[in-house]
């Protein structure tokens, strides 16, 4: 259950700082669907803009990764950050930008080992090889 009011579409139709925003998530995505973290969201008008502009801006926006690979990522720092709405809602967007069944079960494998991996070297604080040492 959410700690905060979910928006109605009647909601934000009379509010017109929500309702730019809602109608710019359905132009830019093509879908009448505003899903619940935008309608969450929607309580502080200045924050559900801020997030949407920068969210669009880099998973919607020009840049070198594919928008297919863009959801990869996001779907391996929710599982990460144990956000299960994230992993929900990017798992779907992945497979509606053609992720298959078998990179979806490689993302999971790839994300089970670097959890492992990563807490292995945490646990045993292992130093760092100079050699993988990068910077600019």
């Amino acid at each position: 259950m959410a700690t905060v009011r979910l928006w109605t579409d009647s909601e934000a139709d009379k509010d017109p700082a929500v309702n730019t925003v809602f109608d710019d998530i359905r132009r830019t995505r093509g879908s009448d669907f505003i899903n619940n973290f935008w309608r969450a969201l929607a309580n502080d008008p200045a924050n559900l803009k801020r997030t949407w502009e920068t969210l669009k801006t880099i998973m919607a926006g020009e840049g070198p990764l594919d928008p297919l690979t863009r959801e990869l990522i996001y779907i391996a720092v929710s599982a990460a950050n144990n956000c299960t709405y994230c992993i929900h809602s990017h798992t779907a967007a992945a497979k509606q930008k053609g992720m298959t069944a078998a990179q979806h079960r490689h993302l999971l494998a790839i994300i089970g080992m670097a959890s492992e991996t990563n807490a292995l070297a945490t646990a045993m604080q292992v130093p760092v090889d100079g050699a993988f040492l990068v910077g600019e």
